[in-house]
């Protein structure tokens, strides 16, 4: 007799060099984004090939990238094991060895995607394999998800279509294998003042638009301060929000006075704290500005935001994931897809292989003694929610 088993013959390494070698750079920059169609339709052809039911979810208005749910099983309940398919961009030539290519030394698998993340995929698809020929009383759902690493389109399309339905989910982020339940928010904005230039030796010809971006960022940074006494998280190594001053552009000249500024900053909130509250409390405090010095304030959000996250320490899945692992749940400042997830009503952490140390720089690589505890980690986690 022919099983899923027998017919689906790739190794854990050969899958993960095969959706490595495959480049999928997500990126606000048009010049670095690509499509992540190729890693869609691998995961798709091997899943499918397993017995999974599948389908490949389009992005609306992101024509070249899609989502994948791959369902093993039926019913209500089960288990998502969820991954990002996209990296970041990276610097080739910063690089002991190819980006692309799956390399091991000094016990370790180098690539760009190895713990972030998609080396998670071959885990949970050899954690998967256990159960190919056991009748499932609840499903289990690999759910792979495009633009992790710049807009989050593809968790937030999911998240529109109320889609999938399980009873937990785990996302495969790289924590060391050490449940997370939960993580700051991110908002990106910039502020863009709209003045008036003219000769600097008349401050009435004009109205200065660095001055008024002076005043903005004494707004801001007040605006800081009453948060960081009003919230605090003790469960964060950082336990206050942040909110940081990136970068700012205005003026041209010395002796003209400032016609346009553009400032664009970051503010990570807890959890508890409000995206919509945020961005309205700090547009009222603008808004006066405008008369005081003759300008036009405007804000403008860089993307939609991840919302803080947070999972009850009692919560079924966090207490399971704390005895199987040996570790305590806990915080980190890291955005992730969860909070999209868990507004489907998923009982909802972050745990995976690697460490979010090696991610996003050159030689990212993951330990080659993470894989066997994390395949013996999914299927504990796949019985205990699917049979």
């Amino acid at each position: 007799m022919t099983t899923h088993s027998t017919r689906h013959s790739l190794s854990t390494l050969e899958m993960m060099r095969r959706l490595i070698a495959a480049p999928s750079v997500s990126s606000a920059s048009a010049h670095h984004d690509q499509s992540n169609l190729v890693v869609i339709e691998q995961l798709h052809e091997w899943l499918e090939a397993l017995g999974f039911n599948t389908e490949v979810m389009p992005v609306p208005g992101h024509p070249e990238k899609a989502n994948l749910i791959a369902t093993l099983g039926s019913g209500p309940g089960g288990l998502v094991l969820s991954g990002h398919t996209d990296t970041v961009p990276c610097d080739p030539e910063l690089w002991r060895s190819d980006p692309f290519f799956l390399t091991e030394r000094d016990n370790r698998l180098y690539g760009l995607g190895t713990c972030d993340m998609k080396g998670f995929f071959a885990l949970a698809i050899e954690a998967a394999k256990h159960f190919l020929d056991q009748p499932l009383k609840q499903p289990l759902i690999i759910l792979a998800t495009a633009d992790e690493e710049s807009s989050m389109s593809g968790a937030r399309a999911l998240a529109e279509a109320g889609r999938p339905l399980a009873r937990a989910a785990v996302i495969g982020e790289p924590t060391r294998l050490q449940p997370i339940r939960m993580h700051k928010g991110i908002i990106m904005e910039s502020v863009r003042i709209q003045g008036r230039s003219g000769h600097s030796s008349d401050p009435s010809l004009g109205a200065n638009a660095l001055e008024a971006m002076h005043a903005v960022m004494s707004e801001l940074l007040t605006l800081r301060s009453e948060l960081q006494q009003k919230h605090r998280n003790a469960q964060f190594r950082v336990d206050i929000p942040t909110l940081n001053l990136g970068c700012i552009h205005g003026g041209d000249s010395s002796n003209r006075i400032c016609g346009r500024c553009e400032l664009e900053y970051d503010l990570r909130p807890l959890p508890g704290m409000s995206i919509d509250g945020l961005r309205n409390a700090i547009s009222e405090r603008l808004r006066p500005l405008n008369d005081r010095f003759g300008v036009k304030i405007e804000t403008h959000s860089q993307f939609p935001g991840i919302p803080p996250f947070e999972t009850p320490a009692d919560s079924e899945l966090v207490r399971l994931a704390e005895r199987l692992t040996g570790h305590r749940a806990e915080a980190v400042a890291f955005g992730t897809e969860a909070p999209f997830l868990q507004s489907l009503g998923m009982d909802t952490i972050v745990m995976g292989p690697g460490s979010i140390d090696q991610a996003h720089q050159p030689d990212e690589y993951l330990a080659l003694d993470q894989i066997s505890p994390t395949v013996e980690l999914l299927r504990n986690l796949i019985a205990h929610y699917c049979l």
